[in-house]
Formats: C-alpha cells, sequence, structure tokens
C-alpha cells in the first residue's frame, strides 16, 4: 500500500506517522550516560582540587552557584585543549561624546583536530556602573578587554559544560536568581565584605557613602537591605575587577 500523499493546500508534512514507524524521529545518543557522569565528575574533580576559590571562581550570598572568573575560564581552556580566537563582531566608537562599547564573538577550537567546539559572545560598554565616574577616553582598552573576558566565560561554559557548576559573570546576577529575604537588613558577613573590598580597593570612606546614596538612597551601610548590599557587593567586585585590568595594562604600557 502506498502511502497517502500530503495536502499540496498547506504543504503540511507529518513529523511520524505509523506508516513510517521505522523512521527515526530523535539523533541518536553519541555518548552512553555512564560516560557522560565519568565526565562531568572528572570535571567536578579538577575544579574542587585545581581551580582556587576568590582567583578562579567567586562566591556571593544569596546566590547558589559561584560565578566562574577569568583565571578560572583559562585554566579550563588549558585543561581541555582549546584555542581561542577572538573576533570583535560589532563597535561603537563615538569619540565626540565618550561612548564606547563592544560585541566580541570568542571561537574555542579543539587542538587535537581543529573543530570548532564553542561560540561565546560577550559585550561591554563604557556606560555601565563600574565605568560611570571615569573618563570614558581613557578605559576605551578596558572596555573592550571586559567584552572579551565575557565572551570567553561564555565560550568556555558551552564547550565544558560547566553552567551546571557555574554561573556568568557577576554583572548578570540580579537578572538571574532572586535573593531570598532581599528586603531584610543587611547581613553582618555582607557589611564586612563591602568594607573589605572598599579598603582593597584604597576608595575613601566617603566616596563609597557617595555611591550608596546615589544608589540606594541611604547614608550608612547598616541601613541597605539584604539585597541592596548584595548588589553593590557585586558593583565593587566589578570595580575591583576593572582597577586590575586597569592596572595591568599601566604596567605593560610601562614596559613597553
Amino acid at each position: 500500500m502506498k502511502p497517502k500523499s500530503h495536502s499540496s493546500v498547506n504543504n503540511v508534512v507529518p513529523f511520524a506517522s505509523s506508516e513510517y514507524s521505522s523512521t527515526s524521529s530523535l539523533p541518536n545518543v553519541v555518548i552512553s550516560s555512564i560516560e557522560s557522569k565519568r565526565r562531568i565528575e572528572e570535571l567536578e574533580k579538577f575544579v574542587e582540587e585545581v581551580m582556587v576559590k576568590g582567583i578562579d571562581y567567586g562566591l556571593i550570598d544569596g546566590f547558589s552557584k559561584p560565578t566562574l572568573l577569568k583565571p578560572g575560564a583559562e585554566k579550563l581552556c588549558d585543561v581541555f585543549g582549546f584555542s581561542k580566537s577572538v573576533d570583535v563582531v560589532n563597535r561603537i566608537e563615538q569619540w565626540d561624546i565618550g561612548i564606547f562599547a563592544y560585541e566580541v564573538k570568542m571561537t574555542l577550537t579543539r587542538k587535537d583536530n581543529g573543530v570548532i567546539e564553542a561560540e561565546g559572545i560577550g559585550s561591554c560598554n563604557s556606560k555601565e556602573a563600574a565605568f560611570i565616574q571615569q573618563n570614558p577616553y581613557t578605559i576605551v582598552n578596558t572596555v573592550l578587554k571586559m567584552a572579551k573576558k565575557r565572551a570567553l566565560i561564555d565560550a568556555i561554559l558551552s564547550a565544558t559544560r560547566a553552567s551546571g557548576l557555574f554561573t556568568q559573570d557577576i554583572e548578570d546576577f540580579p537578572k538571574q536568581l532572586p535573593i531570598k529575604g532581599g528586603d531584610a537588613v543587611a547581613t553582618k558577613h555582607q557589611l564586612q565584605t563591602i568594607f573589605r573590598i572598599v579598603a582593597e580597593l584604597n576608595m575613601r570612606p566617603e566616596v563609597a557613602k557617595e555611591m550608596m546614596q546615589m544608589m540606594y538612597q541611604v547614608d550608612h551601610s547598616t541601613k541597605l537591605t539584604k539585597k541592596q548590599a548584595s548588589n553593590f557587593i557585586q558593583d565593587l567586585l566589578q570595580l575591583k575587577d576593572v582597577s586590575k585590568e586597569m592596572k595591568e595594562l599601566e604596567k605593560q604600557q610601562y614596559n613597553q
């Protein structure tokens, strides 16, 4: 018996039918569940034994997963045998008004066979909170480097299937997970973290106070809510990361 012809009116072809029951409707699993589990266990072991908390990944109060940082992404790139290539796919450079924005694509290729394993996208602009108080003309390279870093982390999470262990960069946290009890008063640990990062940044207390007034309309850290304190910590950590990038750039320029 010949199969029935499909309607020429709407040109709809059924996904599957009893007449074609032998046709596979889904792709075959290429690795067994045992092999998949083994790979995940190896990744978890590497993270536990080799990667360093506070350097390769960061933990923030109120969030279930740590954030992957650039040094950790570089380690994962090396251990998985990936080579990196970067392409700036979009850029805005308005020198007359000091606005700069970059969108970067990071491609990870396997060194053993040359196959592209994953691509990641990262963007950054000079109007972000970490840059808003700075001279935009002095941070152009930093903005570009930040976009590259975000693209790298995005690609690594995809290529290594590590998104179950890590989340994207710190500045993306508020969009992903709500903070339990966010309206409660900031915890002692949160306040201690704020004081520590402010000191590490060599930031004058009055500057930190001005930031809190501008962002949260409070004149002292003890008046922050738990959610506000968490967001403020994220902003300070991002500012710390930017400061480190700028110092490295100045050091490179000095040594040239």
